[in-house]
């Protein structure tokens, strides 16, 4: 699987930090008064980084007392606030350890990194949180990681021992699967998201080593392997829907997630995709990337992980309903809700709540872009029109339509 593509650089939107004004950590006082060096808890996954790559941490995630830390569809579905999120997190220990990303193939000269690395495999192969022992280096204090990628997680520890304390049932399918050291990574993939399995838990394969060919197997960064999930089920439905019939009208679908809004609009076109980030408090500053038809060569450097995370999520309608279209994707964030980053799967969520709301439908695409241009005025007074003019989308429609005239 080619992770080469994906850069941590380019022109991308700076989402506000943190502001403990907005949120009050409730549990960071008991945090501190529980917390142990040894203790027996539940890990409902692994975080691999990505600083120092190939030579890198890779963490079990874990808590003594589990409380859906670790389940973004859910936090979604019960419409969990970000202090929740954040509290939820903030309890999830990374009980971390150097390893080189080729490992999986070359085992270290360091027996508690080879087994550290065994164990991690196993726990990532489970669908729920396994029970586990852990003895840290030192007791752990409260502490809380945000980025925009991955969802935050409390204070990263050495490991010094862990010991899985029951029996890891792993899906039949998986497990057939991850023991096929011939089949590739990218087709392994596919084909458990075809069987139903969603891509957070496929997340979570990927970044542990779990898939491809056995000389080819390595460790991913998680913020990478969201990524590569995202962008390889995507290029799997990109290629169902172009055997569709193009949509028959024009649509508009809005809707959101924790301060992070979507107006997305369907043209009855071939497929191609833009996206248009915003901070409503930028009033001058957006990041944007596109595809066409025959897709994209590059990462998408500038609006990164949600652009393909909002792909996944739109490309999954297309696929419900059977049609193929062109997709201008137009998404606002409020810095006053989405006071915290708290990882991309927000972006996912916000769209698939996006494109599961009741659409307006017009018979023309002018008359669509001017109630675009009205909507986001009126809901967020903010003037869209210079993203619209620089739509690199709507310029390809504009000169498709002259060259049929002609």
């Amino acid at each position: 699987m080619d992770i080469s593509y994906i850069k941590d650089k380019g022109r991308t939107l700076h989402f506000p930090a943190l502001d403990p004004k907005k949120i009050k950590l409730q549990s960071q006082e008991e945090f501190n008064k529980k917390a142990k060096q040894d203790y027996f808890g539940a890990s409902p996954n692994i975080f691999v980084g990505r600083f120092g790559y190939p030579n890198i941490n890779v963490g079990i995630l874990n808590t003594e007392e589990y409380r859906q830390n670790d389940e973004p569809l859910l936090w979604s579905r019960e419409n969990y606030s970000i202090p929740k999120i954040i509290d939820l997190r903030t309890q999830l220990v990374n009980a971390q350890f150097k390893a080189n990303i080729k490992s999986i193939n070359n085992p270290s000269n360091n027996s508690s990194t080879n087994k550290f690395l065994e164990l991690s495999q196993e726990l990532s192969l489970s669908q729920k949180p396994v029970d586990i022992e852990i003895n840290l280096s030192k007791k752990p204090n409260f502490s809380l990681t945000l980025n925009r990628e991955e969802a935050p997680h409390g204070c990263n520890i050495e490991l010094r021992k862990a010991q899985i304390t029951e029996n890891i049932k792993v899906p039949t399918k998986v497990d057939k699967i991850v023991s096929d050291t011939d089949v590739k990574a990218v087709a392994a993939l596919q084909e458990l998201y075809t069987a139903g399995f969603d891509e957070h838990y496929l997340t979570k394969i990927v970044s542990t080593g779990n898939l491809g060919v056995k000389t080819q197997r390595k460790l991913v960064p998680t913020r990478w392997s969201i990524t590569l999930t995202d962008d390889t089920i995507g290029k799997t439905l990109i290629k169902q829907i172009k055997d569709y019939n193009q949509l028959d009208c024009y649509k508009a679908y809005f809707g959101g997630h924790l301060g992070n809004y979507y107006l997305i609009l369907f043209f009855p076109n071939e497929w191609q995709y833009e996206l248009f980030e915003t901070i409503i408090s930028e009033k001058t500053s957006f990041a944007t990337d596109y595809e066409d038809y025959y897709g994209r060569k590059e990462y998408a450097s500038s609006t990164v992980g949600g652009y393909y995370a909002a792909r996944l999520a739109i490309l999954e309608k297309l696929q419900q309903t059977k049609k193929q279209a062109s997709i201008l994707t137009l998404r606002f964030v409020d810095p006053n809700e989405y006071i915290a980053p708290l990882g991309v799967w927000v972006v996912r969520e916000a769209t698939r709540k996006a494109v599961a709301a009741q659409p307006i439908e017009f018979e023309d695409k002018q008359t669509m872009l001017n109630y675009t241009l009205a909507f986001i005025k009126k809901r967020f007074n903010y003037d869209c029109s210079l993203q619209l003019k620089q739509s690199i989308l709507l310029d390809n429609l504009k000169k498709q339509k002259k060259l049929f005239e002609f």
